[in-house]
């Protein structure tokens, strides 16, 4: 093919779009239960944040993925008691907000990993040697429990196991 033949050639792509839409957290069940948009991206998680959970909107995503009180208290860094102290329409304070829709993003990225929802909730209550015996949810504490927990995921999708 000649320079001219090429320049005369449009530059148009000739590929779906759909082929470079990026899932981002896009259909995430948890994150849109938490008020998300369908096609959330970073900015509208971001903004989600800022904005505050509702009481009511936290304890309905505890139950979804099969946590007690104590251990969604526990997760969020909040005493059981305090937290039963909202009503149910007031909006938790913003770093309760925020640990709560991380947590939606992880139990998103498990559905996502393993396929189904219940089989990651199964997985993230089962002792395992990657975490020196103690469940992934045990870990849930820390931010750095997190990243341990999403590293394992990675691992597990790309199947890379210990």
């Amino acid at each position: 093919m000649s320079y001219k033949e090429k320049k005369s050639k449009s530059n148009i792509v000739a590929e779906p779009m759909v082929a470079y839409v990026t899932s981002g957290h896009g259909g995430s069940s948890f994150i849109g239960m938490l008020g998300g948009a369908a096609s959330a991206n970073d900015w509208d998680i971001l903004k989600l944040t800022r904005q505050g959970l509702t009481k009511r909107v936290l304890l309905a995503m505890a139950k979804r993925i099969s946590l007690t009180l104590q251990e969604f208290a526990d997760i969020m860094h909040i005493t059981e008691r305090t937290f039963q102290r909202y009503d149910d329409n007031d909006v938790v304070r913003p770093e309760y907000s925020e640990k709560a829709i991380e947590l939606a993003r992880l139990y998103d990225r498990g559905e996502e990993v393993f396929g189904s929802i219940d089989k990651f909730k199964i997985w993230m209550r089962s002792p395992s040697l990657i975490f020196k015996g103690d469940t992934p949810l045990s870990l849930l504490d820390t931010s750095f429990g997190f990243d341990m927990v999403l590293n394992e995921l990675g691992r597990i999708e790309h199947g890379i196991f210990a």
